[in-house]
C-alpha cells in the first residue's frame, strides 16, 4: 500500500512537499512516479525517480519548480513543490513501477496510492 501526504491548500508562490510512503512492502526496488489529475481530465506525469536514485525526470510544466527525492531507509519519497501556480492544482497520486523506473508513463506503474489533494489559491 502507498499513501500520500503533505497536500494542502497554499497561496500561489507557495510550497508543498508531499510524501509518498509505502506500507507493507519496501520502494527500495521500485522506481516512483507522481502524477496529478486535476477535475475533468486524465492523470498525467509530473516527475519519476529511478530505484537506484540515478535517474529523475519532470515534465516540462513543473521542471526548476519542482524536486523528487527518495529516502530508501525510509522507504519514502518526496515531492518537493515550490512556487506554486493555481494551475498546479490538483489530486496528486504517488506509484510505484517494478520495472524500477517507470518514467512518466502511467501504464508502467503497477501500484497506486489514493492521492492526496493539493489546492493552490490566494
Amino acid at each position: 500500500q502507498l499513501v500520500e501526504s503533505g497536500g494542502f491548500l497554499v497561496q500561489p508562490g507557495g510550497s508543498l512537499r508531499l510524501s509518498c510512503a509505502a506500507s507493507g512492502f519496501t520502494l527500495y526496488y521500485y522506481g516512483i512516479g507522481w502524477f496529478l489529475q486535476a477535475p475533468g481530465k486524465e492523470r498525467e506525469g509530473v516527475s519519476g525517480i529511478s530505484a537506484s536514485d540515478e535517474l529523475t525526470t519532470y515534465a516540462d510544466s513543473v521542471k526548476g519548480r519542482f524536486t523528487i527525492s527518495r529516502d530508501n531507509a525510509k522507504s519514502t519519497v518526496y515531492l518537493q513543490m515550490n512556487s506554486l501556480k493555481p494551475e498546479d492544482t490538483a489530486v496528486y497520486y504517488c506509484a510505484a513501477s517494478s520495472r524500477r523506473f517507470g518514467g512518466l508513463v502511467r501504464w508502467e506503474y503497477d501500484y497506486w496510492g489514493q492521492g492526496t489533494q493539493v489546492t493552490v489559491s490566494s
